[in-house]
């Protein structure tokens, strides 16, 4: 039997995870095929839940999934779309069905996806999320009622490190350290220097840093982000290798960006691994752990 995430981050090994985007209705074909696919290359597969506000098959469905195929699941869920009933109740149900892992996040407004009408929950957030995990770790829920056996979860929570401001951002980290949060994935991050300073604070604390790498497939991509989603900032130079490249040559280009940042967060030890997404690009995950000199996850 192979070692579960918790094991694998206590490990001290470089941990690479990757995501996987369920699909917007009830074929599974792709969703599966990129499962099969990753399942033996990365630690663990991450399941989005409801991303950027839009309606698709569960994190949990998609957990399911792995979980048969013999993969590594991490549960994404967000607080924005279920009260803290409900939330608990999925929870205890994941936890009978040996998924172990769990990614919170409060969540994207609704206002970014395509159900624009519909209402935010929002009753909890990502760090009370944490914190109700405890209660169930506890055996008692968030009502303070006992329960007929418990879950115990390894936690795990998002933070920005090229936030700006970085003093709102830092609050937000320690809050959910103090909550019990294990692992973070970070947002996109491009520029070695900022990582670096940043895992300077993070070492402080006892979690495991991922850094999360967004695949680049353009110039025009890489600018959007840079200039539209905070806390994301495309270097320069990035931005011009991928201009330099010829027409229909950019996807080539960001797999090999990105196996090469990867390739230098793990030579150099700058953070305990990374998150891979490549969104819409799921089968090329193996292409860039191969430009990273990365075979799998025994490595």
């Amino acid at each position: 039997m192979g070692m579960t995430f918790k094991q694998i981050l206590d490990s001290g090994k470089f941990v690479v995870t990757a995501e996987i985007a369920p699909p917007k209705g009830t074929d599974l074909e792709k969703m599966n095929h990129h499962i099969e696919l990753l399942k033996d290359k990365v630690d663990a597969l991450n399941v989005t839940d409801h991303q950027s506000s839009v309606m698709r098959f569960p994190s949990l469905g998609g957990c399911l999934a792995v979980k048969e195929r013999g993969g590594e699941p991490i549960l994404q869920m967000t607080c924005r779309d279920r009260n803290q009933i409900a939330l608990q109740s999925d929870l205890l149900f994941a936890y009978t069905r040996g998924i172990k892992n769990v990614l919170c996040l409060t969540g994207d407004a609704m206002t970014v996806g395509d159900h624009k009408q519909a209402r935010g929950i929002f009753e909890l957030d990502s760090v009370q999320l944490l914190r109700a995990i405890d209660f169930l770790e506890e055996c008692k829920d968030l009502g303070g009622n006992d329960l007929v056996g418990g879950a115990t979860f390894c936690k795990g929570a998002i933070v920005t490190p090229e936030a700006d401001p970085w003093e709102p951002q830092s609050y937000k980290f320690e809050k959910k350290v103090d909550a019990g949060a294990e692992f973070f994935q970070t947002q996109a991050v491009y520029d070695m220097d900022n990582l670096t300073r940043f895992m300077d604070y993070a070492r402080r604390f006892p979690v495991k840093i991922l850094a999360g790498i967004v695949l680049l497939t353009s110039a025009r991509m890489a600018k959007y982000m840079t200039d539209n989603v905070p806390g994301i900032f495309v270097p320069q130079d990035l931005i011009a290798q991928l201009n330099s490249v010829p027409k229909g040559g950019g996807l080539q280009k960001g797999i090999e960006i990105a196996g090469r940042m990867i390739a230098v967060l793990k030579q150099d030890s700058i953070c305990d691994g990374v998150h891979i997404m490549a969104i819409n690009r799921e089968e090329v995950v193996p292409e860039i752990l191969k430009a990273a000199g990365l075979n799998g996850h025994v490595d």
